[in-house]
């Protein structure tokens, strides 16, 4: 379907049993391994470093994205430190996702960064990293970060860094993917939201001076496939209802991936001819039919995209 090969991606949808959930995912042929986080959430959450440093130890290929970390929450020098262990233990595979959060003001009272420097904070963090992870004996002076002769050793295994994805749907976060970034990782975006934000970053990369020919534009959809259409969309409507607290039975089409096989990849294909060249999909369906949807998708929607 596609004229170019697409890259997929997942994500753990569990804290336990990372190392058997990080191998089957990278059996079924996922290109990317993604973890999310919070240092505290309304349910469970993980912490995106630390899984994907147990993923890493039990797969061979897979590239491993922390999608997303929240970079306001850590000094910037220690996530550089930590970005680069991850990328040397993982020999090579670690990709960064950069949120700004502020979702749960709660955790970031806990971490005593106020909220409304979110931003401020992820720009001067990303100086740091993209600096430290390319320099030696940096000298920085930033409004939360001061280095002097700073160096991380070892520097990350990448050349000339791992690469930073970031997230988000403002203009704050395009011109921060244009500025500092290798990707662009929205979610809940349809195709023509996909489109309008590529066109922004595109302009936004102009401006600033920075060579975009190898970005990667990319997606993170929810997801639901079934052979029975309707139950599919059910799957997705009931899981998302309630995991945002509104009603979605009237937005699955709009803002997920819910159908048979062929409907899904219908409405993929739309995201790829809007920009998209990787897919992130998270389940969004009963607990016990997680395993069956990434499957499904691995076999009957992602190989039409090969």
């Amino acid at each position: 379907m596609a004229d170019k090969k697409i890259e997929f991606g997942t994500t753990l949808r569990s804290v336990y049993n990372i190392a058997k959930l990080a191998k089957q995912i990278e059996d079924l042929g996922y290109d990317f391994l993604g973890c999310g986080e919070h240092v505290s959430f309304h349910g469970e959450t993980a912490n995106g470093l630390v899984s994907l440093s147990v993923a890493a130890g039990a797969t061979e290929r897979i590239r491993l994205m922390s999608a997303i970390t929240l970079v306001p929450l850590y000094p910037a020098a220690l996530l550089a430190k930590m970005g680069a262990a991850l990328d040397v233990a993982s020999n090579g595979r670690f990709t960064l996702g950069v949120g700004v959060g502020g979702e749960f003001p709660n955790e970031f009272e806990a971490c005593g960064v106020p909220v409304n420097q979110r931003g401020s904070r992820t720009d001067d963090a990303l100086e740091v990293i993209t600096r430290t992870w390319t320099e030696t004996d940096v000298t920085y002076e930033g409004r939360y970060t001061t280095l002097k002769n700073f160096s991380l050793k070892p520097l990350p295994i990448q050349k000339p860094r791992p690469p930073i994805w970031v997230s988000g749907r403002t203009d704050a976060a395009m011109k921060r993917a244009a500025k500092y970034g290798d990707g662009w990782l929205p979610y809940m975006y349809t195709p023509e939201h996909l489109a309008n934000s590529i066109e922004k970053i595109k302009a936004f990369g102009e401006e600033v001076g920075t060579d975009l020919s190898d970005f990667t534009f990319a997606l993170y959809i929810f997801s639901a496939v079934h052979e029975d259409n309707d139950t599919a969309v059910k799957y997705a409507a009931d899981r998302l209802s309630k995991q945002y607290a509104q009603d979605f039975s009237q937005l699955v089409h709009k803002y997920a991936l819910a159908g048979d096989p062929d409907k899904c990849k219908a409405r993929l294909q739309e995201y790829i001819d809007a920009g998209a060249s990787a897919v992130f999909v998270s389940s969004a369906c009963p607990d016990d039919y997680i395993d069956t949807n990434l499957e499904m998708l691995a076999k009957t929607v992602i190989p039409a995209f090969r």
